[in-house]
């Protein structure tokens, strides 16, 4: 049987027609795996998430002008200014920045009997937009110790500019979250002292950021009690290198915090263009499927006599598919392999350059798992209509 089946199959198989799948849906494969790569490989060039905050966000303020700092405007956000923002279709979430409304002393020990006294400040943003583990996050009277959450900028100024001029040695992020912190906070006729303890440093929050909880209460205990309204906003948008946010800020005179724009438009450019590239791959790979699928139902056409007499007698349709089956999995399987080592040499060329960021790249496995699924998906494909089409025959014949 499996000579019969074999010699059937040769008799009529276009190898030309074979070759150019293959040669197509190499290529197609390989630009698809090759474009996932590089996409995952450079995007941390781009992109500078914080440890602590997970999600696509932006800091934004009202613009300061001289006419404005004149007639006392302040920058504030109107309740209305908010609302509006939340409205917007790539915003997700909008939190108000709360700032303290008391008088803080800050100590902080720095070795051998040194401490370092200043005037000190906190905000808070709301926890959804925090991801620190619980343990370190939060607030209790019953425990009452304020984990902080610096700008790194603050730790630079020290280690080079205070430390380096008065004496005082120098330390590492790891150890400035084991120095003694405490904090004396006084207002509205009452004081207190309480330990702090740094849990955290930023690149884009230029601030001091404690729980949210722990502000509201203190300044309910030691402000004014006056009513705030936010002078800075953190939103959590869908993508923020979209040129609608822009246009947006521009329009309000509002301004964003940091380099995240700049940054945010990098990446929203990457992605397009990866997207773009990976569609041109799969545009690429479904029309070799097509290719080869036209070859196949040619191969049986031109062998339908000798397969209905097969069908005639007694021979399965498993049995009589089985061989272009198997010719169509060795072909796709070849692919794949070949796909995947032309994007590891891809990969090299472009490997040096990443780590001149200082950026090690990702892992290979997501576009391995890519290419598999898009020849599984394909292989798949092919059986099914083997299959259908030899059954149809043995239907014919019933």
């Amino acid at each position: 049987m499996k000579d019969i089946i074999w010699k059937l199959l040769r008799q009529h198989i276009s190898k030309g027609q074979l070759i150019g799948f293959s040669i197509a849906n190499l290529i197609g494969l390989t630009i698809v795996l090759l474009a996932v790569q590089f996409y995952r490989d450079v995007r941390p060039v781009f992109n500078d998430e914080e440890s602590f905050i997970s999600k696509d966000y932006l800091i934004i303020t009202r613009a300061v002008t001289g006419a404005g700092a004149m007639m006392g405007n302040n920058g504030e956000f109107s309740n209305d200014d908010i609302s509006d923002l939340e409205q917007q279709p790539w915003c997700r979430q909008v939190g108000r920045f709360l700032n303290s409304d008391f008088a803080i002393d800050a100590q902080l020990g720095v070795g051998s009997g040194q401490a370092m006294h200043t005037q000190f400040f906190f905000e808070a943003i709301p926890d959804e937009f925090i991801d620190i583990d619980p343990n370190a996050w939060g607030f209790s009277l019953d425990k009452p110790e304020v984990p902080v959450v610096i700008s790194r900028d603050y730790l630079s100024l020290y280690n080079f500019g205070f430390a380096a001029t008065q004496g005082m040695p120098r330390i590492s992020e790891g150890q400035a979250e084991m120095l003694p912190l405490q904090f004396t906070l006084s207002g509205n006729g009452k004081r207190k002292v309480m330990p702090g303890r740094i849990v955290g440093f930023s690149n884009r929050l230029n601030t001091v950021i404690v729980p949210e909880e722990f502000l509201e209460w203190a300044n309910g205990y030691f402000g004014t009690g006056a009513v705030q309204l936010p002078q800075r906003l953190i939103v959590e948008v869908s993508s923020p290198g979209d040129v609608k946010i822009e246009q947006y800020m521009d329009e309000h005179h509002y301004e964003v915090a940091g380099d995240k724009m700049s940054s945010s438009k990098a990446n929203y450019f990457l992605t397009i263009i990866s997207g773009i590239v990976i569609a041109v791959g799969v545009i690429i790979s479904l029309l070799s499927f097509f290719v080869l699928m036209l070859s196949i139902y040619l191969l049986l056409q031109k062998n339908t006599q000798k397969l209905q007499d097969l069908l005639l007698l007694g021979y399965s349709p498993d049995q009589v598919s089985r061989h272009y089956i198997l010719l169509v999995v060795v072909i796709n399987a070849a692919v794949l392999v070949l796909a995947i080592v032309l994007m590891l040499l891809g990969r090299l060329t472009y490997m040096d350059m990443i780590r001149a960021f200082g950026i090690g790249g990702a892992g290979i496995w997501v576009s391995i798992l890519v290419g598999l699924l898009i020849m599984g998906a394909i292989t798949a494909g092919n059986i099914i209509a083997i299959r259908r089409k030899v059954d149809s025959l043995w239907i014919h014949e019933k």
